[in-house]
């Protein structure tokens, strides 16, 4: 009988671990969130690190990441997953691409009320930027960064060319005309080109993205209506890059990588290209690889004060999943992980971006954090995006064309006015073109 009892005790005992077990799995159980990405290199360790950190600060979420091939090949993926309800619980997307993406039903809204849950508040990021991801007075992204075009300099070279003040630092650039002298004298002066950016076919940063805020500056628009209006400062635009190349004060024709190894071998004075390359230099000094000193500086007022600059934006949005909508306990934790990532935004900083974030871009941390805190608010709050539309936004069809023509242009290869021409053309059709 004792043995018997024995058995029995120990049975009961069992059942109730179990019980018990059971109870304490479902009292914790957690909601696995899945993350469509289109961020590699840095910004996808960066985003790794996040996401590890997020996973690790508390048990109710776990967030998984795929990463997917950047640009189109991203966003045709999403929009297929999206149409058949196959899509993840989040995107990282960018900020240029929110009409085109709500306007064709790919994106969810994100109520007020689920915003809200999430803590985060809309007064915490800045204005240009919140503005943009709202399409038709409905919030349809939560950003994350702002990424623009940033003026990089050698203090060497410019120190020789008389362009350095008492601290070594550019003395201010104020106007076109400035700028294209400062090229000049460091040409003059060392030997070397005043300036590098891509300039190769296909490429972006000379053929749309300065351009465009060229074009910003002097007061002008792209699109307005659907319709083309870029006029005269669309024509000044193009024609002042055509006559740095054509005076020698750059290397024509070289691709992303080239004009970024040219300023970083210290063959050129000054640099036109997005915060991303931030991390590589600050990589390279730390190391001792790079044999001058440097500094990067927000993109000159280049007409009437006018700081305005083209930018993008990686942000966090909600797929439209037809027939499979997303769950309410999805979207919630969702935006529990965004607003960690927010938060610890000082760690995507690293990476050259600007937090979109104030809490953090403001903090004191963020103000040690060099040369990043050198041009982060000033370029923030004076972004612009490309205008709205399917078309528009990054890798799209509206810059692709830009980009198809206006090198070409650059390098002496087509006249000015037979470059805006043939743009005007392709960008025509897309305009009259319904979205797909």
């Amino acid at each position: 009988m004792k043995v018997k009892a024995s058995r029995t005790v120990r049975a009961a005992a069992a059942a109730l671990s179990a019980a018990c077990a059971m109870f304490a799995g479902a009292a914790h159980a957690t909601t696995d969130i899945q993350l469509w990405t289109l961020l590699s290199g840095g910004d996808g360790a960066r985003m790794k690190q996040l996401v590890d950190g997020f996973n690790d600060s508390q048990k109710d979420v776990k967030v998984t990441t795929t990463t997917l091939k950047w640009g189109e090949p991203f966003y045709t993926k999403v929009k297929t997953a999206s149409a058949v309800g196959e899509g993840p619980d989040l995107v990282t997307i960018h900020l240029s691409r929110v009409s085109g993406l709500a306007q064709t039903g790919v994106l969810r809204p994100i109520s007020q009320a689920e915003f809200d849950a999430s803590t985060l508040k809309g007064s915490d990021f800045f204005d240009r930027l919140w503005a943009k991801a709202h399409y038709q007075d409905k919030l349809y992204a939560v950003p994350l960064d702002t990424h623009a075009l940033v003026l990089y300099y050698n203090k060497d070279l410019i120190k020789k060319a008389g362009l350095a003040g008492p601290d070594g630092n550019l003395k201010p650039i104020t106007s076109l005309a400035d700028l294209t002298a400062a090229f000049k004298a460091v040409k003059d002066k060392t030997g070397v080109p005043g300036v590098t950016m891509e300039t190769s076919q296909d490429s972006y940063n000379a053929a749309w993205r300065l351009w465009e805020t060229m074009i910003y500056q002097q007061g002008g628009k792209i699109v307005d209506n659907n319709t083309l209006v870029y006029g005269k400062a669309g024509q000044q635009a193009l024609q002042t890059m055509v006559d740095w190349y054509s005076q020698g004060l750059g290397t024509k024709g070289l691709d992303y990588g080239a004009s970024t190894s040219e300023f970083i071998a210290g063959k050129a004075g000054f640099m036109i290209n997005g915060v991303w390359e931030v991390p590589t230099l600050v990589d390279d000094a730390n190391a001792k690889k790079l044999g001058f000193d440097y500094g990067v500086i927000s993109l000159p007022a280049l007409y009437n004060g006018n700081q305005t600059v083209w930018a993008d934006s990686h942000a966090f949005a909600i797929p439209d999943n037809k027939g499979k909508p997303i769950p309410a306990d999805h979207v919630k934790a969702a935006l529990q992980f965004v607003a960690y990532v927010e938060q610890h935004a000082i760690v995507w900083g690293g990476g050259g971006h600007i937090p979109a974030y104030k809490p953090v871009t403001l903090s004191d941390q963020f103000k040690q954090l060099k040369p990043n805190s050198d041009y982060a608010q000033t370029t923030a709050e004076h972004v612009a995006y490309d205008p709205d539309g399917w078309w528009s936004g990054a890798a799209g069809p509206l810059e692709a064309a830009a980009a198809k023509y206006f090198p070409a242009a650059i390098n002496g290869q087509l006249p000015v006015d037979k470059a805006m021409k043939m743009f005007d053309s392709d960008a025509n059709k897309l305009l009259k073109r319904p979205a797909p």
